[in-house]
């Protein structure tokens, strides 16, 4: 709306546009109204520009009459808004009419001897009447987003009313029928924030309603499965402290929910992050830049503060245990340089206050080049040294022995070899949490750094509930359901770490410039690509069809993950069967979020396209597979043999499908469903061979190591690997798809026959909006 002929950001309401539904709403008419005022300043007009000039302007009229009826509609069903939202109606029509009067041919002077009229010579009242519209409309809208607001927070109070409901059960049957009701509010809840969370402008606030909501997916199976271990075993404490846990989580969630609809800070707090070293790296070199153009009056007192707070924070890499001997003293090195190029600049710019001297001003020049590249040094110090660290962490964590052994040792009732490993689990939990402290400062967005908030909550918290799950666990080790909820919280555990990778290499990509370059395979149908796509009519799917297809949806995301573990363990990261992996991944990953509703397929022609073009890669894969395949034993060769014909037929499935034209929603609806459950299948294959290459390669490595020089796997170039495994194959480090959809579909309480529950709405909705 900067751009507003109206020359008014706030339209003398003083109404900040706070979503994108509303900011697009208004686009239209802001265009109209621009076509009105922005004419040639020629007072007189052919016959045939006054006539589409009367067009504009009555099209403009009917426009906002209909946008009016409803708003007197919305007004008579709310009566908390009716008097401001009637008034803003009035508004909004007697402009629409002024409008349509000014450009009415009829009013206007009569032609002179030339055939042309004046055109509505009182200007100032087009404006006037333009300025009040857009006003009078814009506050309708804001007005019409305030119950949006209101039915977000009376859907919240259902679900939480319904939690307090659970909270206080005492037999499993009970439990049973009110947890129904919770799902059916979660799904309403879920429907209403995914949409304020996609319909939000503010990055910021769009990130920590992800966070909040991710925190509502994750509790609800966790709800779940310590509600019915407490129902099983009412007097063990530690049954009773991991669903305590758990509903104090949610409760939490809801309402960082209703703070970012309302931006109600509770005692007034205002929605401040940390501050973090990059953030203040970047606000030093701006200040830096305002000297050199004269427009900082910083003192040297402030500037100084500045950089300490900086230097300050970066104590957290040069105390941290986790932080290798060479970047501490790097850091420390770097900072102290840091102060000595401030001290320099403060006696450079004190010298070039005096007009006469010009060298001055080149030293000053010379002194702020050098302290902004001191803290460019600093920043990549600082990157490098939390970013390896990260790395390393999660490499070594990724057989996850601890949980494994918590498990075991849970299940055999051995609470000694149990209190040794919950030891172990505490410390890891503390260096992911410190890990993601440090990754919070290096993020670089402030999108990211709330992830990495998010990430260090979910560590201190997930931590001690697994705990409790597994002492729950060796105090009644033949119980299922105790296994059960341990297995939940382990799963969750996984998961984040998973999400802890993937955000790991956001902020590297972001850092070396390279935002986005994965996502090469993402973009929309380009001229001369896939021409027979121009006959498919682009269209969105709507919330139902969403519904539907997020389940398969998530499968495909969970697989990208899989994936991406699998990437990580090959020593070669340039090698081109995981170059081509990832690529596929991330292509894979992209008509994930179209089942969301999010990222940059926005239409059902965009996923198709998408499609053919990982159908694409895929044969580009089987070649590569063929001159892997000729290097390998005739037993290795069989295997890989069998995998490639699996994949080419399977890619030309694919592709076939996403190029065939269709006409209807439900034959469209259909074409997408088999694109993403082919592609789901192809990526199958790639997580089998993807592993069972890297096997291989380090095999025949070793073998030929021990003979002389190393058969080089490099020589020829590879792609891709893909395998199919069936559906009740590997899910791996993603949030337990079977374990979520086996206790949302099937809630049975044990000893009792017949008894069960059916979520799969519930079920469907959350994997719409995950």
């Amino acid at each position: 709306m900067a751009s507003s002929p109206c020359g008014s950001n706030s339209f003398d309401s003083g109404l900040e546009i706070k979503t994108r539904s509303v900011e697009q709403t208004l686009i239209p008419l802001v265009s109209q109204i621009t076509t009105l005022i922005n004419h040639k300043d020629k007072p007189r007009k052919s016959e045939k520009t006054l006539r589409a000039i009367q067009r504009v302007g009555q099209a403009v009229s009917i426009a906002v009459g209909r946008f009016v009826t409803v708003g007197e509609a919305i007004a008579i069903e709310n009566q908390e808004l009716k008097e401001e939202m009637s008034l803003a109606c009035y508004e909004a029509r007697r402009a629409g009419d002024t409008i349509a009067r000014l450009t009415d041919v009829v009013t206007l002077e009569p032609p002179e001897s030339d055939g042309r009229a004046t055109i509505f010579s009182d200007k100032a009242g087009m404006v006037k009447a333009a300025r009040m519209l857009l006003s009078s409309v814009t506050k309708v809208l804001v007005l019409a987003d305030r119950i949006v607001i209101k039915q977000i927070i009376a859907s919240r109070n259902k679900v939480l009313a319904t939690l307090e409901q659970l909270e206080k059960v005492s037999s499993f049957q009970e439990f049973v029928q009110i947890f129904s009701q919770f799902g059916n509010e979660m799904v309403e809840f879920a429907h209403l924030t995914g949409d304020r969370q996609n319909d939000l402008k503010d990055e910021k606030k769009k990130s920590r309603m992800a966070a909040a909501r991710a925190v509502l997916e994750k509790c609800t199976m966790m709800l779940l499965t310590a509600s019915k271990t407490c129902l099983r075993h009412p007097d063990c404490d530690s049954a009773r402290i991991n669903k305590d846990s758990v509903f104090q989580r949610m409760r939490l969630a809801l309402e960082q929910v209703i703070e970012i609809v309302t931006e109600a800070r509770p005692n007034g707090e205002g929605d401040i992050l940390p501050v973090s070293i990059f953030m203040g790296i970047r606000e030093f070199k701006n200040q830096l830049e305002g000297l050199r153009e004269g427009l900082c009056l910083l003192s040297k007192e402030n500037l100084t503060a500045l950089l300490e707070v900086i230097l300050e924070h970066t104590e957290d890499f040069t105390d941290s245990a986790y932080t290798s001997h060479e970047h501490r003293g790097r850091i420390l090195e770097l900072s102290r340089q840091a102060r000595l190029e401030l001290e320099q600049l403060n006696a450079a710019w004190i010298q070039a206050q005096n007009p006469k001297t010009t060298e001055a001003t080149e030293e000053m020049e010379l002194a702020i080049l050098k302290a902004c590249q001191c803290m460019n040094e600093l920043k990549k110090e600082l990157h490098y040294a939390a970013a390896e660290l990260a790395a390393d962490l999660l490499k070594y964590r990724a057989d996850h022995i601890v949980l494994k052994a918590l498990k075991v040792s849970g299940g055999e009732g051995n609470l000694e070899v149990l209190a040794e490993y919950t030891c172990k689990l505490s410390e890891q939990k503390e260096q992911l949490v410190e890990t993601c402290r440090l990754l919070r400062h290096i993020s670089g967005t402030e999108p990211l750094e709330i992830t990495c908030i998010h990430a260090e909550d979910t560590f201190q918290v997930i931590g001690p509930q697994i705990i409790s799950a597994a002492q729950t666990l060796a105090l009644h080790p033949s119980s299922k359901i105790a296994k059960e909820n341990l297995d939940v919280f382990c799963e969750a555990w996984e998961s984040q770490l998973n999400d802890m990778s993937i955000l790991l290499r956001e902020i590297i990509d972001l850092f070396e410039g390279r935002r986005g370059e994965k996502r090469t395979y993402l973009s929309l149908p380009r001229p001369g690509l896939s021409a027979n796509l121009k006959t498919i009519k682009p269209v969105k799917l709507d919330s139902e069809e969403q519904t539907a297809i997020a389940k398969v949806g998530l499968e495909l995301r969970l697989l990208t993950s899989d994936l991406d573990c699998e990437s990580e363990k090959w020593e070669d990261q340039e090698h081109e069967i995981v170059r081509q992996g990832q690529g596929m991944s991330s292509m894979a990953y992209s008509m994930y979020l179209f089942t969301r509703g999010e990222g940059l397929l926005k239409t059902t022609q965009d996923l198709f396209h998408q499609a053919e073009v990982f159908a694409e890669e895929g044969f580009k894969l089987y070649s590569s597979l063929q001159a892997f395949s000729t290097q390998l034993g005739d037993d290795e060769k069989a295997i890989f043999t069998a995998e490639m014909e699996k994949l080419l037929a399977l890619c030309q499935k694919l592709q076939i499908t996403a190029r065939m034209p269709v006409q209807g929603k439900n034959s469209t609806f259909l074409k997408v469903d088999s694109s993403i459950q082919n592609a789901k299948i192809i990526l199958t294959v790639v997580v089998y061979i993807l592993p069972l290459c890297n096997k291989i390669i380090k095999k025949y490595k070793c073998e030929q190591s021990s003979l002389g020089s190393p058969k080089s796997w490099r020589e020829t170039p590879l792609q891709t690997p893909v395998h199919e495994v069936g559906l009740s194959g590997k899910n791996g480090n993603g949030f337990g798809v079977k374990s979520l959809e086996h206790h949302m579909a099937n809630l049975t309480l044990h000893g009792t026959e017949g008894t069960s529950l059916c979520c799969d709405v519930y079920w469907n909705h959350y994997q719409e909006h995950p």
